[in-house]
C-alpha cells in the first residue's frame, strides 16, 4: 500500500539561512521527485511525473463521454401554437440543416492547431518541457471545458432553434378527457398551451439532441483551445512586453481568437444554437483556457514571467533565475538569448529595480528605496560588471577602476577619485560620506572595483530616496 502511505524521512532537517537572513526549513517532498527542466527526460522519467494527470484525463474523458451519451435529465415544457394556429415561439421553428462544422471537427481543430503551433515554436525554443507544459495545459483546458459543458447540457439544456422541426409535435396526443390514452400528455399552463416531449413524433435521438442546446459544445471547445493558444503566442512572441514588436505578431496572436469566433458564428448560420448558447460556451472555454495556462506557466499577463513553464516539483523563483527563462520564440532585445537562464539577469541587465509590483525582491532591503540589482539575479552582481544606461547591456571595467554611485543608483566608472571605506559607506550619516559628495546633483560614493565585493550592499541600501538625500545633505539630522 505504498501509494497511500507517506514517505519515511531520516529526521528533521536543521533550518538554513535564507538570502534575506530569515531561517527556513526544508519542505517535505510531495509525490513528484525533483527533476530538472533543462534536459530531456526518458519516457519512464516523464511518465513518473505525469501519470496522475494521464489517469485524471482518462477518467474525466470517460465521465464526459458518459454524460454526453445520456438522455436529457430535465422535463422541459414548450409552447407550440396558439388556438388560432400561430406558432408561439418561431425562434424554435427553424428548419433542420446540416452542420457547417461538426462537433468532432471543432474539437480536432481546437486541439491539433495549437499543438502544431507549439511544435513550430520549438524550432527556436528547443525545450521538451516547454512543449510538454504547453500540450498538457491545452489538454487541461479542453477536457475540463468539455466535461463542464456536457454536465450543463445534461442537467439544464435548452431548445435548439430547430427544435419544433425535429419534434414534429402531434397535439392530438394531448387530451384532457378522463381515461383517454393520451391523458398523461395533457397540455399544461395558462390557456393550456404548454406541452412536454411526449407529444413529439420525430426521431428520438434528434429530439434528445435538440433539447440540449445550452451551452454550445463547439464554442466551448474552440475558445478553450484557441484562447489558450493566443496566450501562448503572446508569451512566446512578447507582444505586450518591454519593447515595440512588429505588427505581424499582434495579428498572429489574435488569429486564434478570430478562428474561435468564426466557429461560434457558424452555429448561427446553420441554426444549431441560439446566440446565448454561443456566448455561454465562449465564457466557459475562455475561463478554462486562462486557468489551464496559469497552471503550467508562471504568469498570464506579466510579460517578465508568462513564457516560463513551471516545474512540478520545485517552486518558481520569482525574482531569481528560472530554469527555462530563455524559452521564447522571439529573440528581440535580448529575449531568448542562448544560454540565458532568465531574461532578467546580471548578464543581460534587464530589470525593474528589484521590485515586482509593489513588493521588493528578496534582496534583504525590506523595501528601502529602489535597487539597481536586476530582477532574477538572485545575488549581487559579479565584480567588474556594472549597469549602464542601456538596460539591455552590461558595462565591463577592469580591476582598480574608480567607480561612483550616481543619484539613480547605478555604479559607474569615473575619473581618479579618492576611495572611501566600505564601513563609511554603510552609514550615510557619517561625515566621511558627506565629504565625498560631488558638487554635481549626483550622490557620489567613491570606491574602486577592487572594493566592489564589500560595497555590494551599497547598491541595495543607498539607493537614492528623499530620506537618504536629506541625511547626506545634513549629517547632523536625526535618522528616520
Amino acid at each position: 500500500m505504498g501509494l497511500f502511505t507517506r514517505r519515511q524521512h531520516d529526521g528533521p532537517v536543521a533550518p538554513t539561512a535564507a538570502p534575506n537572513g530569515h531561517a527556513r526549513t526544508t519542505q517535505r517532498r510531495g509525490h513528484h521527485d525533483p527533476y530538472t527542466m533543462t534536459t530531456r527526460p526518458t519516457f519512464g522519467q516523464w511518465l513518473k511525473v505525469t501519470w496522475l494527470d494521464i489517469l485524471t484525463m482518462a477518467a474525466m474523458g470517460a465521465i464526459g463521454l458518459g454524460v454526453y451519451m445520456a438522455k436529457p435529465a430535465p422535463t422541459r415544457s414548450f409552447a407550440v401554437t396558439f388556438s388560432d394556429g400561430e406558432v408561439v415561439y418561431p425562434q424554435f421553428a427553424y428548419p433542420m440543416r446540416k452542420e457547417i462544422i461538426p462537433i468532432f471537427a471543432a474539437a480536432l481543430l481546437a486541439a491539433l492547431v495549437p499543438i502544431f503551433v507549439f511544435l513550430v515554436c520549438q524550432i527556436r525554443i528547443r525545450s521538451f518541457w516547454d512543449f510538454n507544459n504547453a500540450t498538457i495545459g491545452l489538454l487541461y483546458s479542453l477536457i475540463t471545458a468539455a466535461v463542464f459543458q456536457v454536465f450543463i447540457k445534461w442537467l439544464i439544456g435548452g431548445l435548439r432553434p430547430h427544435f419544433l422541426t425535429v419534434c414534429q409535435p402531434d397535439l392530438s396526443l394531448a387530451n384532457n378527457s378522463p381515461g383517454y390514452v393520451g391523458a398523461g400528455y395533457n397540455a399544461k399552463g395558462f390557456k393550456e398551451i404548454y406541452y412536454t416531449r411526449e407529444v413529439c413524433t420525430g426521431n428520438i435521438d434528434e429530439i434528445n439532441d435538440s433539447l440540449e442546446s445550452m451551452p454550445s459544445g463547439h464554442t466551448t471547445a474552440a475558445f478553450a483551445g484557441f484562447v489558450y493558444l493566443s496566450l501562448y503566442l503572446n508569451a512566446k512572441l512578447k507582444v505586450f512586453s518591454n519593447h515595440h514588436p512588429a505588427m505581424w505578431k499582434l495579428i498572429v496572436t489574435y488569429a486564434p481568437i478570430l478562428g474561435a469566433c468564426l466557429i461560434g458564428g457558424a452555429l448561427t448560420i446553420d441554426e444549431f444554437h441560439n446566440w446565448y448558447d454561443i456566448l455561454a460556451g465562449a465564457v466557459i472555454g475562455t475561463i478554462m483556457a486562462f486557468s489551464a495556462y496559469r497552471m503550467v506557466y508562471a504568469s498570464i499577463w506579466d510579460w517578465r514571467y508568462n513564457h516560463i513553464p513551471l516545474n512540478r516539483s520545485a517552486p518558481m523563483p520569482f525574482g531569481g533565475e528560472a530554469e527555462l527563462g530563455g524559452a521564447t520564440f522571439t529573440h528581440r532585445v535580448g529575449w531568448g538569448a542562448s544560454g540565458a537562464g532568465f531574461p532578467f539577469t546580471k548578464e543581460h541587465g534587464f530589470g525593474h529595480d528589484g521590485v515586482v509590483g509593489n513588493h521588493t525582491a528578496n534582496n534583504g532591503t525590506h523595501g528601502v528605496g529602489y535597487t539597481r540589482k536586476p530582477v532574477g539575479s538572485g545575488a549581487a552582481a559579479a565584480p567588474g560588471t556594472f549597469r549602464g544606461d542601456n538596460m539591455s547591456r552590461s558595462r565591463k571595467v577592469t580591476s582598480g577602476t574608480p567607480i561612483a554611485l550616481s543619484n539613480n543608483g547605478v555604479l559607474r566608472p569615473v575619473g581618479s577619485l579618492t576611495p572611501c571605506r566600505a564601513d563609511d559607506a554603510i552609514h550615510p550619516t557619517d561625515s566621511s560620506i558627506a565629504n565625498h559628495q560631488s558638487p554635481s546633483p549626483s550622490i557620489r560614493l567613491d570606491a574602486t572595483t577592487d572594493e566592489l565585493p564589500s560595497l555590494s550592499p551599497l547598491v541595495r541600501v543607498l539607493s537614492p530616496s528623499p530620506a537618504i538625500e536629506a541625511q547626506i545633505a545634513d549629517p547632523n539630522r536625526r535618522r528616520p
